[in-house]
């Protein structure tokens, strides 16, 4: 089991240094092959969400005594998926900016405050959503325990039944 994560680790490591130098190479890239770049790292951030949920789904199945180190793994794993698409916005929202200058021959320094306000709204949306994901994580974990609770309780009770009807 613990050996499939491993693998998907080595697979989203790979993938994040690609999608890495990718988003580097945005904007020095002009016209046709900068809107390609930027298809391929959507596809790559989207398949690196799709390994981070196939090693949520590992890490669940893993006994819960050793569980707790694959979930610090996949805590960091997620602030680095974070790090990788604010900074993939930052250069499309460059890239956007620079398609928009292009068209209205705007130099961009009216723009600069709004641009500003945009990034620190787009931030603070990006931290309320880690941190919904996080409560919901927590609550998908608290869930878990009640259950397993509610299980060994009902274990619990079959042999006391059992003990009783033995006395």
């Amino acid at each position: 089991m613990s050996s499939d994560f491993e693998s998907y680790e080595q697979d989203f490591a790979v993938l994040t240094a690609e999608i890495t130098g990718r988003i580097g190479k945005v904007p020095k890239l002009v016209g046709d092959e900068k809107k390609q770049m930027v298809t391929n790292v959507e596809k790559q951030l989207e398949e690196a969400r799709e390994l981070l949920e196939q090693m949520e789904l590992e890490v669940r199945e893993i006994p819960p005594q050793s569980r707790g180190m694959y979930s610090s793994r996949m805590r960091s794993y997620k602030q680095e998926m974070g790090k990788l698409e604010a900074d993939f916005k930052r250069s499309r929202i460059a890239y956007s900016d620079e398609v928009r200058n292009e068209l209205l021959g705007d130099d961009g320094n009216s723009s600069e405050n709004q641009r500003a306000h945009l990034l620190d709204n787009t931030e603070r949306l990006e931290r309320s959503s880690r941190r919904l994901e996080a409560g919901y994580q927590i609550a998908v974990e608290t869930e878990q325990i009640g259950q397993e609770m509610l299980e060994n309780l009902s274990h619990d009770r079959e042999k006391i039944q059992r003990a009783r009807e033995r006395v």
